[in-house]
């Protein structure tokens, strides 16, 4: 079993990588997050997320930001497979659509 992985990893071509880029801004009870991704074709994707803090909740910024960003990382995903999609189409000339 070892063998047959060192063949499958050594044919394997170089590891890519893509960064995503996230930032958050506060308004007093509101936190909202943008996630942006640029494709190694160039192609740019963004998705946005926001958290709102209940005024009878504790204040804890953290908090707010953890949630801003999953649903922004969550709305990239969304929209990256989508675009995904879409580029199928344009290749097959058929609809497409990609399982989660």
């Amino acid at each position: 079993m070892h063998n047959l992985l060192r063949r499958v990893v050594s044919s394997m071509p170089a590891t890519k990588q893509w960064s995503v880029t996230v930032e958050i801004d506060e308004e007093e009870n509101t936190t909202l997050a943008r996630a942006d991704i640029r494709t190694p074709t160039g192609r740019e994707v963004t998705g946005v997320g926001k958290a709102d803090r209940n005024p009878l909740d504790p204040n804890v910024p953290a908090i707010g930001d953890e949630l801003a960003v999953a649903r922004a990382l969550r709305d990239l995903a969304e929209r990256l497979r989508h675009t995904t999609e879409k580029d199928i189409s344009g290749i097959t000339g058929e609809p497409s659509h990609v399982h989660r």
